[in-house]
């Protein structure tokens, strides 16, 4: 019998019933209140859930929340460069290394920090600059592997960037 009552309780449940909450509660002690309160989170078919109709909020890009002021900003094509370049010397006398987040660019000084973002993708990175370059066409600033990695442009091998130049605070 109580096992027949559970599962028209259940079945209310489903239903949307405003009653079936109390009816599950007072008729049924073999159920605990903490499975009641479960049982009273189930949505029936059909039925919006809150989660659906409020969106979450974004989270915040990192680079958002650097302790750096904007500079200058400015666009262009980057590119990368890595593997075949591993242990040689930058222009600024640092040996490059594998998964570093630094790059060339024609005539920002060397250690300036700037924060780049993918335009395709929106994702950024803070790099320094520690090379001269890129001196291919119209291209703004080359990146280290690393760097290209965390932006998302390794495949496609140049992809169109924001720069902003930072300055410490």
């Amino acid at each position: 019998m109580r096992r027949l009552f559970f599962l028209g309780g259940f079945a209310l449940l489903l239903s949307g019933s405003s009653n079936a909450n109390s009816v599950l509660a007072s008729k049924s002690p073999a159920i605990p209140a903490a499975k009641t309160d479960a049982l009273r989170n189930v949505e029936s078919p059909g039925r919006e859930s809150e989660a659906l109709t409020k969106p979450a909020a974004p989270a915040l890009p990192s680079a958002t929340l650097s302790p750096h002021r904007v500079r200058s900003i400015s666009t262009g094509e980057a590119s990368w460069y890595g593997p075949g370049f591993y242990g040689n010397r930058t222009a600024n006398g640092e040996v490059f290394r594998p998964g570093t987040l630094t790059a060339a660019h024609r005539t920002l000084p060397f250690g300036t920090k700037v924060r780049v973002t993918n335009l395709r993708n929106g994702r950024s990175a803070v790099v320094r600059i520690n090379d001269r370059g890129p001196f291919y066409g119209r291209r703004v600033i080359d990146l280290a592997h690393g760097a290209a990695s965390q932006l998302g442009l390794i495949s496609s091998g140049i992809a169109q960037v924001k720069l902003e130049v930072l300055q410490a605070q």
